[in-house]
């Protein structure tokens, strides 16, 4: 199947064949034609799968050939939600890449000034994309109108819940009219992100591309066992021995990150580390020094690098296995994208096994395994799992003040030491008894369910 036959108008076709595509993937070809029938849609699709234009492309068409709903007025008819910046901002990209600039589209995410934010809103942009919180201060500053919105797309909703978004969703929701289609795009479907599709969307049609919490198959997996205070020492080794040439390197915490990156440095890596404490400047300089090639491994926590867009990115590195094993799919769903092959990466000490087992499990299949030699783990070590400690709900990431940009609101990690970037294996003092339990763990985050809280539905938000 080409492009040609799945209704799209021949300038969005040039647009795409600018791009050199020529075949859509799975999750376009099945999507593209339902959304330009205007149908609802609930779509299950890793990334990397091309899904941004499954939506940006119907959403262009549709939005070309309708009349605006208030003629004369400028106001915004799509709305697409993201939970980072940078996923905002690529998003947004996009929708000037494919509607060759034709489009009045703008990002919103926090991190950034607000003013510059709303001189871009009285231009008058018919497509917003948006982290929620910044969004909503927006909204609550009336810089905004949502009263006009035709099309809604929750992209990567299932980590917009992880990341506690959920008031903010429904917030947003009731804000905009009871008439409009609605898109939501997952890469896993628990039972939260179902409750919210049958609330929200009407008689959806639903697209599954691969099964659920399953990498592509473009991806190359393998486990390096190694002890936990060696762990620096192997990545360093892989590097200099062109094991692996560039990598984007998984941490579970931003002190972590920068530690990490800090002392690979002192190695003669060319690190940078990208968190949701680095300033908006920052992470692109981060970014764009890794695109260029100046920079060999790019240090990451989870939700900074929800967006990222590297193209043939060629290894990605889990230097400390996540806590939530679904993390692990979307980590690896870095690399293997477009059709290229890619490979993953994981340092795992025996302390970590839980951890590999919650993924091994959740993937359905065990990962192969390849000791590096002279990093044999040391049988006779004593060995304490990591404790999770881990707590569900949303932590909304610091202080009312601080950046409303979808990185503040990561789900509260354990305390844990991090593997291997000290002398001693821990580059951050661990509270409780030294291996990673804490010594009290707290309540639920600020997202917990409250009673009489009204379902999520079309126009219902929590009171």
């Amino acid at each position: 199947m080409s492009f040609a036959q799945l209704g799209l108008t021949p300038d969005l076709l040039r647009a795409v064949a600018r791009q050199g595509y020529t075949i859509p993937t799975p999750v376009q070809a099945e999507s593209i034609p339902l959304v330009l029938a205007g149908r609802d849609l609930l779509a299950g699709a890793q990334t990397g799968t091309g899904k941004t234009a499954a939506f940006v492309l119907p959403m262009l068409q549709r939005l070309a050939a309708s009349v605006p709903g208030t003629p004369g007025r400028r106001r915004v008819r799509a709305l697409i939600l993201a939970p980072t910046r940078e996923l905002a901002i690529q998003v947004e990209s996009d929708i000037r890449i494919y509607s060759s600039g034709n489009a009045r589209s703008m990002p919103i995410y926090g991190g950034a000034g607000f003013q510059p934010q709303v001189n871009a809103l009285r231009r008058g942009p018919e497509i917003v994309v948006a982290t929620p919180g910044r969004l909503l201060d927006h909204v609550r500053q009336r810089t905004i109108d949502l009263g006009g919105v035709e099309i809604l797309v929750l992209d990567e909703a299932d980590r917009m819940l992880d990341m506690g978004f959920i008031r903010d969703i429904r917030a947003v929701i009731a804000l905009l009219p009871a008439r409009r289609q609605n898109l939501l795009f997952s890469a896993t479907f628990s039972r939260e992100i179902r409750g919210m599709a049958e609330g929200m969307l009407e008689r959806p049609a639903s697209v599954q591309v691969t099964p659920q919490n399953t990498p592509t198959d473009l991806v190359d997996q393998v486990i390096h066992p190694v002890d936990l205070g060696r762990k620096r020492e192997l990545l360093t080794h892989l590097v200099r021995t062109r094991a692996i040439d560039q990598a984007l390197v998984f941490m579970r915490t931003k002190h972590g990150a920068n530690k990490l990156a800090e002392l690979l440095s002192r190695d003669g890596i060319a690190t940078a580390a990208i968190h949701g404490n680095k300033s908006q400047p920052q992470r692109l300089r981060a970014l764009n020094d890794f695109k260029a090639g100046r920079v060999t491994l790019l240090v990451a926590t989870e939700v900074a690098a929800r967006g990222l867009d590297i193209e043939a990115l060629p290894h990605v590195v889990n230097y400390e296995l996540p806590v939530v094993p679904g993390d692990y799919v979307h980590r690896i769903g870095r690399t293997g994208r477009a059709g290229l092959t890619g490979s993953a990466v994981s340092l795992v000490s025996p302390e970590e096994s839980g951890f590999l087992r919650d993924v091994e499990r959740l993937l359905g299949t065990p990962i192969t395994r390849r000791i590096v030699a002279g990093f044999e783990p040391d049988p006779n070590a004593r060995v304490e799992p990591l404790a999770r400690g881990l707590m569900r709900g949303g932590n909304r990431g610091g202080t009312r003040g601080g950046a409303r940009d979808g990185s503040r609101g990561a789900r509260p990690r354990p305390v844990m030491p991090h593997a291997g970037v000290g002398a001693g294996g821990s580059g951050e003092r661990p509270r409780g008894d030294g291996f990673g339990r804490p010594t009290r763990i707290g309540s639920w985050g600020g997202d917990r369910p409250r009673r009489g809280r009204r379902q999520f539905g079309r126009g219902a938000v929590g009171r």
